[in-house]
């Protein structure tokens, strides 16, 4: 077999078989073929697309790249939470210790920053000593133990995927539905898990536009979790602003810190929530959403929650004592409304390349993450503001950064003297 004529097949529009789909694959983790070979083949898997057997199988083939985590010997319900990504989406960081915290083990391979998304890892290694990279056996001990573990994907887990997720990141082809199917699912089905709700983003921050874009990829996705045996629930949430009151790097774990003790902001646990109930429910926990809900509120206003984050941070080695004082930016800039009226959309994608500019993310494969940098929102769609008020504040520890992407930031909000309604965050049928 040859990859550029199976690329070439693609390219034609033809369905690949099984056995193609496994040796373009294998021949990429295997070095067979370099970067620009592999880059072509997930431009024609971008272009013309897949369909459900081919998208199943290369679920398959990664699946069985690597490991698979087997907690049979638990008799807790195992489950997980995955999220397409997000502006200031740090809603793993909370809903993992509370769903742990209330008997459901979670087990969370979680990814890094991609394109203007901000990653759960780079997020939680801004705690001093926090181990993001385990071992198996150390990932499931701690899952075992505490019943809840989040860790960066490992060669021992889909190493195809992995190899193949970082260079989407540089090829154009990270909104390729076929490709985000085959890389979500083989890592969660992966981890063991009985149960999965997918947080599928949707709006001008997301890598879906529309509810149309995101309901095709939420229903591709519960067919391959079908296919599996996870049962694999959807939930479709806004992001045409960002989520919560930050986004970046420490000031997120912060956030979410605040959230466990109470005092998350409406919008980021309306989504942690939603996403819970799910879970709860597949649990047989309870059957009524008002419960679940009700149930997770409990845990936070009981301290349940927030032990059981102390705990998932004590696991992996993290030291939240100096955390503050050590993550404090150097330098800072408010972002400042010059004229009266109501918020009327923000530009997200825009504001999360700021976010990147800063230092939130990575331009290039190797670049070095700031964990001092994010942004502070003063300011949501709907809301009332007047001139001179401060809409949001961009911080870090790199001065030429920080003015590039202060001006970067002032093009990402829009005023409207006509009162404006704020924004659902949800999606309900």
């Amino acid at each position: 077999m040859d990859v550029k004529k199976i690329t070439n097949k693609k390219l034609n529009g033809d369905t690949l078989t099984n056995n193609e789909l496994e040796f373009v694959i294998n021949s990429y983790t295997n070095d067979a073929i370099d970067d620009s070979v592999m880059a072509n083949f997930l431009k024609s898997v971008h272009g013309k697309g897949m369909s459900q057997d081919e998208i199943v199988s290369l679920t398959q083939i990664m699946i069985d790249s690597g490991e698979i985590i087997n907690f049979a010997n638990l008799e807790s319900f195992v489950a997980d939470k995955h999220s397409t990504g997000g502006v200031g989406d740090k809603v793993s960081i909370i809903l993992g210790p509370m769903l742990a915290s209330l008997g459901i083990a979670i087990p969370m391979l979680a990814g890094r920053s991609l394109g203007h998304t901000g990653g759960t890892i780079d997020k939680l290694e801004t705690i001093p000593g926090f181990k993001t990279d385990l071992s198996i056996k150390n990932f499931k001990k701690n899952v075992e133990r505490s019943g809840v573990c989040i860790m960066s994907q490992t060669s021992a887990i889909c190493p195809a995927d992995k190899k193949i997720y970082a260079l989407r990141d540089v090829t154009g082809t990270i909104d390729s539905i076929p490709l985000i199917c085959g890389s979500i699912m083989s890592k969660k089905i992966s981890e063991g898990i009985n149960g999965l709700v997918l947080d599928i983003k949707i709006g001008n921050g997301a890598f879906m536009p529309s509810l149309s874009h995101g309901k095709k990829l939420g229903s591709l996705l519960q067919f391959v979790g079908e296919q599996f045996n996870v049962s694999t629930k959807v939930v479709y949430s806004n992001m045409d602003q960002p989520l919560g009151d930050t986004a970046g790097m420490w000031c997120e774990i912060d956030e979410s810190i605040k959230a466990l003790k109470g005092n998350g902001s409406i919008d980021l646990m309306e989504v942690v929530f939603e996403l819970g109930s799910k879970l709860i429910i597949d649990a047989g926990l309870t059957n009524t959403h008002i419960e679940a809900i009700k149930m997770q509120k409990q845990c936070i206003n009981n301290g349940k929650a927030f032990k059981k984050f102390e705990e998932m941070v004590f696991n992996q080695h993290g030291n939240i004592e100096k955390a503050d004082e050590l993550n404090e930016p150097l330098f800072s800039k408010e972002i400042i409304c010059e004229r009266e009226g109501f918020i009327k959309s923000f530009d997200t994608t825009a504001l999360g390349w700021a976010a990147v500019e800063m230092g939130c993310g990575r331009k290039n494969k190797n670049d070095a993450l700031d964990n001092t940098a994010g942004i502070k929102f003063n300011a949501k769609v709907g809301d009332h503001v007047k001139k001179g008020d401060c809409i949001m504040r961009c911080f870090n520890s790199d001065n030429n950064k920080l003015i590039k992407a202060s001006s970067l930031l002032k093009k990402t909000f829009y005023i409207s003297e006509r009162k404006v309604d704020s924004l659902n965050t949800i999606y309900r049928d």
